[in-house]
């Protein structure tokens, strides 16, 4: 009742403008508590690349599971190394999440999205979600090159290869230099059909459980129905996105010549194509563990945060 009250007693603006601010902290919580496993999945996607064995260029590294990888992380590298590229991944959620939580939220609640007995049907949230997301990562997905990049620099240095970048802005500075503006977008089509993707796992899933439960059961709107709900997300996105997300690391991390052109993929057909040819069609599941033990909990984590922190505002609930 008193987060009703003050809700109402807000101007009206705040609430709309204030959904971009939570939802970046929200991600921002959860990205720094479950990197480290985003680290080990990028180290596993790029593990056993064909079309680096094709150019002569594969170094000879042992296959390793996720626990081994991580561990060997840690134990050749550091353990804070198990952070490296957490700076631009923040960058990129206050970008994304905070794009793609407002226009999903704008599509829902607004005439075009919800049905005559004002709820929200499947088919239109499935759209909602993968607009969203497409939109929200298309936006951030420079700060997505550079975390990738980063996330490969301490496995380079073991490899005797000389570093590609020393940091946040001397990434970006040398993506520009090699490829212009444009070479920040490097990716970009893998990187919003991913995003897209994972949010018709996430943001169509989370919402959709949510409120099939509170219409359906006796649960309250609590941390209980967010709980369950963000565990179905967590498994639904990890299990639509890996295929995009695993074509994605590989576009972004693969060398360049001096005019910016990707030297191993033509595109993200012609990744997949060499991928499934090279490393059979499971390999588009390479990491999927990590990503799904990744996604679990920063789905809960994320949504725990974000409905607690609107309650904790004024805002109505997701």
């Amino acid at each position: 009742m008193a987060a009703e009250e003050r809700s109402r007693s807000l101007p009206a603006g705040w609430p709309r403008s204030s959904k971009f601010v939570l939802s970046a902290c929200a991600a921002t919580a959860a990205e720094l508590v479950t990197f480290p496993l985003d680290l080990t999945k990028t180290r596993l996607q790029i593990q056993g690349e064909a079309a680096l064995k094709q150019h002569g260029t594969a170094p000879a590294v042992p296959y390793r599971g996720m626990v081994r990888t991580a561990a060997g992380i840690v134990q050749e590298e550091g353990l804070v190394k198990l952070w490296q590229g957490a700076t631009p991944a923040v960058y990129r959620h206050i970008v994304y999440s905070g794009v793609r939580m407002v226009a999903y939220e704008q599509i829902r609640d607004s005439k075009l999205g919800k049905g005559d007995d004002e709820t929200f049907p499947l088919w239109k949230a499935v759209v909602a979600g993968m607009t969203a997301g497409a939109i929200g990562q298309f936006f951030a997905s420079p700060t997505d090159l550079v975390k990738v990049q980063m996330q490969m620099e301490g496995k380079r240095r073991l490899e005797g290869k000389p570093p590609r970048v020393r940091g946040v802005y001397h990434a970006f500075m040398t993506i520009v230099s090699k490829g212009g503006v444009r070479g920040l977008w490097a990716g970009w089509l893998p990187n919003v059909q991913r995003a897209a993707l994972v949010n018709m796992g996430d943001l169509t899933t989370y919402d959709t459980v949510k409120h099939f439960l509170l219409r359906n059961t006796n649960l309250k709107d609590s941390m209980l129905c967010h709980s369950i709900s963000s565990i179905f997300s967590g498994l639904v996105a990890a299990t639509l996105g890996t295929p995009a997300d695993v074509i994605k690391t590989r576009i972004m991390n693969q060398p360049r010549d001096k005019n910016g052109r990707g030297i191993l993929y033509k595109s993200s057909t012609d990744c997949f194509m060499q991928a499934v040819r090279g490393e059979g069609l499971m390999s588009l599941y390479k990491g999927f563990i990590p990503t799904w033990m990744r996604m679990a909990p920063w789905s809960l984590v994320f949504w725990l945060t974000y409905e607690q922190i609107r309650r904790l505002v004024g805002v109505h609930s997701f």
